[in-house]
């Protein structure tokens, strides 16, 4: 995986947080925190946390004398957690690498990660690291997106830029998020890491209305896809993202996109 790919900084972390998050990850967010909460964690540890949309969703259904750390690799979306977050003395903001935690032994009874374990470099050692942190009878949870073809507005964003660049397309998308959906991949991974007890679940939901100007903007400019369109066009990241809009409206009948199939695998691991 190349270092850009995993880099969320200038104008990225706003228009993240702003455009993509209530586009595909605000429903898996409730979702992941519901199934967390269940567990009555005490001291938990949340990775690749990004601008804190899990965090914001899980606060309020922990106990209160829980605390939960929260952490991600890239700073900029750390800060824009942190500054959504209510003033709360059972979090613990901290940047750090999920390849090399810089926690101790058995310090957590749950660790959760919302769509980030597609961007380890090497996921097998990163769940290692998850398990050593993890308390005996831990768990670990998280999700990652099933396949770009399931999910229709990537899909769409994917194949218009194939077009807009045919001789060498953007696919950041299908290569990265997109890119960790085979089940039994997940679960050979895990188990090579020492996890037991796996279930995996295909979660599907449908995205809450956006014009198609902001999800274009969300996609091409919200996320590290923006780098690959820059690389390919340096002047031409504004003209990518309305022709990007222009085949949405074509694609979903007009400017408002309401209802539209995103899906997710969601991972449960005991330690």
């Amino acid at each position: 995986m190349a270092e850009k790919d995993k880099l969320f900084a200038g104008g990225i972390p706003e228009l993240y947080e702003r455009l993509l998050v209530p586009l595909i990850f605000e429903p898996y967010a409730a979702d992941l925190a519901e199934r967390v909460a269940r567990l009555k964690p005490l001291d938990l540890l949340e990775i690749a946390a990004g601008t804190g949309v899990v965090t914001r969703a899980l606060a309020p259904k922990l106990g209160v004398e829980a605390q939960l750390v929260v952490t991600d690799l890239n700073q900029p979306m750390l800060d824009i957690a942190h500054a959504r977050q209510h003033d709360d003395d059972r979090i613990v903001w901290q940047q750090a690498d999920a390849m090399e935690l810089p926690f101790d032994d058995e310090s957590f009874d749950v660790v959760l990660c919302q769509f980030g374990v597609m961007f380890f470099p090497d996921r097998v050692t990163a769940y290692r690291e998850t398990r050593r942190v993890l308390k005996r009878g831990g768990y670990f949870l998280f999700n990652v997106w099933d396949r770009v073809e399931a999910n229709e507005m990537a899909h769409a964003v994917t194949e218009a830029l194939a077009a807009r660049f045919p001789e060498n397309p953007p696919r950041f998308l299908a290569r990265v998020p997109h890119g960790y959906a085979d089940p039994e991949k997940i679960r050979a991974d895990l188990e090579a890491a020492g996890f037991r007890d796996i279930k995996i679940e295909t979660l599907e939901k449908r995205t809450s209305a956006i014009t198609a100007q902001d999800a274009a903007t969300a996609f091409c400019q919200g996320n590290p896809l923006r780098s690959e369109i820059e690389e390919r066009d340096a002047s031409g990241l504004a003209a990518a993202t309305e022709a990007v809009a222009e085949a949405l409206r074509q694609q979903f009948g007009g400017e408002t996109i309401a209802g539209r199939r995103i899906r997710a695998l969601v991972v449960e691991a005991a330690r």
